[in-house]
């Protein structure tokens, strides 16, 4: 879905082409792309040619770059994505290094909730994160999810499985 939002300090929108550089500070870094299913980017290039795949006017995926109002630099990524075979939303968000620990993930998918519930229904929202990743498990809290089961995780070319969990929350 085609978004332009701002909150206190963010600025929420679609990805552009010419964001390829800027994203691959984040898809490109081992230590991000350490929990992520997709495997850790080794050409810019690669990461401009997924940003062209995305389709902005899927009306069940709202997936946004995460811009710092203060300075309009770009930092990371994330969003909220229909699942219908479930009847739920998943939540997905990656920052750079340098930006976690600041509660942007929180208020990304807080406001794009808000976004999206003007015009869907939303029943729920769930969320996947490896095991040992802290971080995304507080994330996931901060939002009012609860433990559902635990997951096996496998990278998108299949290069590697890890546990995870499985975190939810039903707002009906």
């Amino acid at each position: 879905m085609r978004v332009c939002l701002e909150t206190e300090r963010l600025i929420l929108r679609n990805l552009v082409p010419e964001d390829y550089e800027a994203v691959f500070r984040w898809c490109g870094d081992p230590d991000v792309a350490r929990y992520m299913v997709y495997p850790v980017y080794t050409k810019a290039e690669d990461v401009r040619t997924w940003i062209e795949s995305l389709d902005p006017d899927d009306p069940d995926e709202y997936d946004v770059g995460i811009v710092l109002k203060a300075t309009g630099e770009l930092i990371g990524g994330g969003g909220i994505f229909y699942r219908p075979e479930r009847d739920l939303w998943t939540i997905g968000y990656n920052l750079r290094k340098d930006q976690w620990g600041n509660g942007y993930a929180v208020e990304l998918i807080k406001a794009l909730l808000e976004h999206a519930g003007k015009t869907r229904d939303i029943r729920g929202i769930e969320g996947t994160f490896a095991s040992e990743n802290a971080r995304s498990r507080r994330v996931m809290e901060k939002l009012g999810m609860e433990y559902v089961e635990d997951v096996t995780l496998t990278k998108l070319d299949g290069s590697e499985s890890y546990p995870g969990k499985r975190y939810g929350r039903m707002f009906r």
